[in-house]
């Protein structure tokens, strides 16, 4: 339950704590008053059925390279430090700290006490105060939100300080690289946002945040994926990147909802939604396509970046003229078919999403560990034309655990944990392609979306665990001779091209680039990691294999 209370003396001096001087401090607010805030200031405007929309400003998505985490006695030897994971000194952070608590300081600010991680036992309290209403909106739609007893005597665990508006002056003499950051400092337990009004700052920061903790003091996996459970009470998890179908997939009529992005697996074999709400793409949408999403934009949601009809508070969810990444956070409640509260126990099967715009990877396959660690630690799929500035034909894109901008640790380790929980908890891994059958894009066509439940389906019901399997000759996988509901001549991918050697051809070029990707990696790599990559390498002829 949302409580709005009044301001007072003892709260304005527990912020001094922080640094905050002479704040106009507002706690807790409903999402009902800080829409009528942001209104107010003249910071957002509603649609037609009064939801709320913002424009973020100059950043309308995360800005990876002005990330950072503080590298001190915590993290030094334990962090994947390099592109991903850039260090600044505990120094630097505490200027940086003190210049943005100097900046509120005298301000009006928004308070908001939250947690993250519905598993009780792994619940962590986190305060989150920020310069703009509509910033605190959206962490009351993504956080766990706590009811009046549990706000009494709220302590936080982590704090969440954000200042869009405050720009660091000379960023080299900070360490940084631009006037904009977002700093972790497990030290501290701060995570500090400046310079950016993009919301998934805020998310992504504390997700990062748990990907590190989780694993190393608590046993738990963190999983960027979604899940959902079935009414036998068995979980599925999806992992994918951006448009290879996680969120669509995951939306099952039949199962319960359990999240759409953050998860985190534990030793008790509980898997858990990290948040309370959902962040969606809305690009594109429809309610056809995307029915939930659609439905679940309505007061309490909170729109990013839209674009209204001429002459209209309709929404065009096809104008791009500001950002692709238009998006909507909303409570998790908002959609009807959930599991409440937001955790369940035993996974059963777990589906990796590719988009393969080569054509070459079978639409549905099953993985033996070792291939279960290499996928996941490789986390492909590729851009298509048209999805991006430049590309005009397909790119293979790698994202380490499916996830790499938020994962702190070497991806090894977190594809160790996956293989020793899938093996204790006898769950089956499936890669399922998403992308083209019957040549590249351009030339063969999408896989359609009801095989693709289909298959989805028939895993989930058991069909699939005695139909025989034949393994494909490139990359090793197992593909299934029978899946019902599906054309049995899409199974086997070269059975779709008009001319075998292009696809042999094609299928050794995507082997290559796994490959070749992967080098960063081996060597932290185990053996059977290393053995469930594509059998094919530069110094093997297809004939040995054929």
């Amino acid at each position: 339950m949302d409580t709005t209370n009044t301001i007072d003396m003892n709260t304005t001096t527990d912020l001094s704590k922080y640094g905050l001087k002479d704040v106009n401090a507002h706690w807790n607010l409903s999402p009902e008053t800080l829409q009528e805030i942001t209104l107010e200031k003249g910071m957002g405007v509603e649609t037609e059925n009064g939801t709320l929309c913002v424009n973020t400003g100059k950043f309308t998505g995360r800005s990876p390279k002005d990330r950072f985490l503080v590298k001190d006695d915590y993290t030094k030897d334990k962090i994947w430090w390099g592109r991903i994971n850039k260090p600044i000194s505990p120094e630097n952070f505490d200027k940086l700290y003190d210049e943005v608590a100097n900046y509120l300081s005298g301000k009006e600010i928004y308070v908001r006490d939250a947690a993250v991680c519905a598993d009780p036992q792994y619940q962590m309290n986190v305060r989150t105060v920020t310069e703009y209403p509509w910033s605190n909106y959206f962490i009351k739609n993504m956080f766990l939100r706590l009811d009046e007893s549990e706000l009494e005597n709220f302590e936080e665990e982590w704090l969440v300080l954000c200042a869009p508006g405050y720009e660091a002056p000379n960023p080299s003499e900070y360490g940084i690289l631009s006037g904009n950051f977002s700093i972790l400092n497990f030290t501290r337990k701060v995570a500090l946002v400046g310079g950016s009004a993009y919301t998934g700052e805020m998310k992504k920061g504390i997700f990062s945040a748990l990907n590190l903790i989780l694993p190393t003091e608590k046993e738990v996996l963190p999983m960027h994926c979604s899940a959902n459970v079935g009414e036998d009470g068995d979980t599925a998890i999806f992992f994918g990147l951006s448009g290879t179908g996680k969120t669509t997939l995951s939306a099952d009529p039949n199962r319960k909802l359990i999240g759409d992005d953050e998860h985190g697996w534990t030793k008790e074999n509980n898997i858990f939604n990290f948040e309370g709400g959902c962040y969606a793409k809305v690009i594109d949408l429809t309610e056809e396509k995307e029915p939930d999403i659609y439905r679940a934009i309505r007061p309490g949601a909170l729109l990013e970046n839209i674009v209204f009809k001429e002459g209209t508070k309709e929404v065009d969810y096809f104008d791009s003229s500001i950002t692709q990444n238009t998006r909507v956070s909303y409570p998790i409640d908002h959609i009807d078919n959930i599991q409440v509260p937001s955790y369940a126990s035993n996974p059963k099967n777990i589906f990796f999403l590719t988009c393969d715009a080569f054509g070459v990877l079978p639409p549905v396959s099953k993985l033996t560990p070792g291939q279960a660690a290499y996928h996941f630690i490789s986390g492909y799929t590729a851009k298509v034309a048209g999805t991006e500035a430049g590309i005009t034909e397909p790119v293979p894109s790698f994202s380490a655990c499916f996830g790499e901008p938020f994962m702190p640790l070497h991806p090894a380790k977190y594809a160790e944990m996956l293989s020793a929980k899938m093996t204790e908890a006898g769950v089956n891994v499936w890669l399922i392609n998403t992308g083209w059958s019957g040549g590249p894009y351009g030339v063969g066509s999408r896989i359609k979306l009801k095989y693709t439940r289909a298959m989805i389906s028939a895993i989930l019901d058991g069909k699939l665990d005695d139909v025989d399997f034949e393994t494909h000759p490139i990359f090793g996988l197992h593909m299934p001779k029978y899946c019902p509901g599906v054309p049995t001549e899409i199974l086997d991918p070269m059975n779709t091209w008009l001319q075998k050697g292009a696809y042999v051809s094609k299928a050794i070029q995507l082997a290559h680039s796994f490959h070749i990707n992967f080098d960063k990696f081996a060597s932290e790599a185990s053996d059977e990691i290393m053995e469930g990559g594509p059998l094919i390498d530069s110094h093997h002829s297809l004939t040995e294999h054929l």
